[in-house]
């Protein structure tokens, strides 16, 4: 009897299941307007391709994709999406002249890398690959082994080659400075030269709450005579209309009031 060859393997099942989720991952990560969307399309790739790397036996690539890439590399770049800003709107001004030469080089000589080393991997068969799975311990052991006795100082160089990357994205990405900052002696002199022009009160505003219930921003604080200081309430909650009203807020302090003039009023006929 003949032995039968399965028609479908776990490995096509995985394939066609994970492949077409990291070619959306890869398409929503080039065609997405938001960098932060752009990153977690990213993070899909990531784990799909972890995935496939399970799935033909590799699990030191599986375990590096998610350790190195989904938690490191991929963490780096949130960590200098929220540092630059992704709310921040693209400026043409050049800060730094020639960056934009320097980087058109720098893509061109990786494109040239990237296609001499996808033609030479298509070239003939992978050398040593036999003997490096026969090598005690597999592998995965011996792959460690060179990466820490033998290109240890290749593996640092490139922990700081990423780092020094994140701080040059940083300086490309900040942008150019339009007014001068504004310290504190400043402040102060444009809040006298607004007293001497327009009458505004040159002290600090009115803290939200003041004789009310509630120590809430919503609840705006009150003046003597029971209405609303403007100064107080804040312009997203005055546009939103969830400002407590204030007969709400004043109705407590006019009824002990009251209660005191009552108290007053009898102890006078006493």
């Amino acid at each position: 009897m003949t032995n039968l060859v399965p028609l479908v393997t776990a490995q096509a099942v995985a394939f066609w299941i994970l492949a077409p989720i990291a070619v959306l991952g890869a398409l929503g990560m080039v065609l997405s307007r938001k960098p932060v969307h752009s990153a977690l399309s990213l993070a899909m790739m990531m784990i799909a391709l972890a995935g496939l790397y399970a799935s033909l036996d590799a699990p030191f690539l599986f375990v590096v994709q998610i350790i190195v890439y989904m938690g490191a590399i991929l963490m780096l770049f949130l960590f200098v999406m929220m540092l630059v800003g992704v709310d921040t709107t693209d400026s043409f001004v050049e800060t730094l002249k020639g960056h934009r030469v320097a980087s058109a080089l720098a893509a061109l000589g990786f494109v040239v890398l990237l296609v001499g080393a996808v033609a030479r991997g298509l070239k003939g068969s992978p050398v040593g690959l036999d003997a490096a799975n026969a090598a005690e311990g597999g592998h995965v052991q011996s792959l460690a082994a060179l990466i820490f006795t033998k290109y240890v100082f290749a593996f640092e160089a490139t922990a700081a080659l990423l780092i020094t990357a994140a701080l040059a994205a940083m300086v490309l990405a900040h942008g150019e400075q339009l007014r001068p900052k504004v310290r504190q002696a400043g402040q102060l002199a444009e809040r006298m030269r607004r007293y001497a022009d327009e009458g505004a009160h040159p002290g600090p505003l009115p803290s939200p709450g003041v004789y009310a219930r509630s120590n809430s921003v919503q609840a705006p604080a009150l003046l003597p005579d029971g209405s609303i200081a403007e100064n107080s309430v804040v312009q997203a909650m005055a546009d939103r209309g969830v400002v407590v009203d204030p007969s709400e807020l004043s109705g407590p302090t006019r009824k002990a009031f009251a209660a005191i003039e009552s108290v007053k009023a009898e102890e006078g006929r006493e």
